[in-house]
């Protein structure tokens, strides 16, 4: 099996092409730096991404904060982890880096605040 990809690393955008023969990558091309080898690797055998979204504030000077997955989540996880935020409401005062639910809809993940939210 082949697969072409483009590497999301950084903003060079590599063409990578993945060869895998029974499951496994036998080989990486077009990457001009590791990232991209260990992206293309990643890619086709266990997809990641990192979920970010905003959820409501209550008692915030602002409505919404912007949250983030404190890591990666598995991409067919993606969906169970947007419906535990849909009737999430976080009390302010909120600072970056609080963790708004641990281990979001067991992920393995904690859901993470990006953004200062000051009390009214």
């Amino acid at each position: 099996m082949e697969r072409d990809l483009i590497c999301i690393n950084c903003p060079m955008g590599c063409n990578l092409h993945v060869v895998m023969e029974k499951g496994e990558v036998v080989s990486v091309t077009g990457n001009t730096c590791p990232r991209g080898k260990a992206y293309a690797i990643t890619e086709v055998t266990h997809p990641v991404r990192m979920v970010t979204s905003i959820v409501p504030v209550s008692d915030g000077n602002i409505a919404m904060v912007s949250c983030k997955t404190s890591q990666p989540v598995d991409k067919g996880m993606i969906f169970d982890v947007t419906r535990a935020m849909k009737n999430l409401v976080v009390k302010a005062p909120v600072h970056i880096g609080d963790v708004l639910v641990e281990n979001i809809a067991g992920s393995g993940a904690d859901l993470v605040a990006t953004k200062n939210i000051d009390r009214i």
